[in-house]
């Protein structure tokens, strides 16, 4: 096999490697580290691309004219993230409460469910308006509900979920 000799040289290039790497990623992060030149720093040099670069006008269009064009066929594949909780049969509650004939019901109408008080005092019954500002955000629309969903940001979808709700509901 190997005599002493031969694995000490062996441990000592493998620990010599290791040195090497170790300082020269050292010594380059501390070459090529960027330093912090204050508030006040810019750009030495601006290429002119021919491209303005203000930022455009967001025109916000009205939930009603979103909801008013909403692909209730959309909604339905989007209604698999409110199944982990909620139930479309009338009467069975999960976590949360059945969405049965959820658009235009009285918030705390479901029996056998309890409402977080918050809920209650921000929405009085369930309007498509009501519905989207919700499933934006519920900690923000309702702070203090009991619904742990994080929130849909995308209006379109939010449209869509609510028409097949509205649609498949009785």
């Amino acid at each position: 096999m190997f005599d002493t000799m031969t694995m000490t040289k062996i441990l000592g290039g493998l620990c010599g490697t290791f040195l090497v790497l170790l300082l020269g990623k050292f010594g380059a992060e501390f070459i090529y580290h960027e330093a912090s030149h204050g508030d006040d720093h810019h750009q030495a040099y601006v290429i002119d691309t021919g491209v303005d670069e203000t930022e455009e006008d967001v025109v916000e269009v009205p939930f009603a004219e979103v909801f008013a064009a909403a692909d209730p066929a959309q909604g339905e594949k989007l209604f698999r993230q409110c199944k982990a909780c909620h139930s479309l049969e009338d009467g069975k509650n999960g976590t949360g409460p059945t969405l049965a004939g959820i658009v235009n019901r009285a918030t705390s109408s479901v029996s056998g469910y309890s409402y977080s008080g918050s809920l209650v005092a921000v929405v009085e019954s369930w309007t498509p308006e009501d519905l989207n500002g919700f499933l934006e955000s519920p900690k923000s629309y309702a702070p203090g509900t009991k619904m742990s969903y994080k929130g849909m940001p995308d209006v379109e979808d939010r449209a869509n979920l609510i028409a097949w709700l509205e649609a498949n509901n009785p």
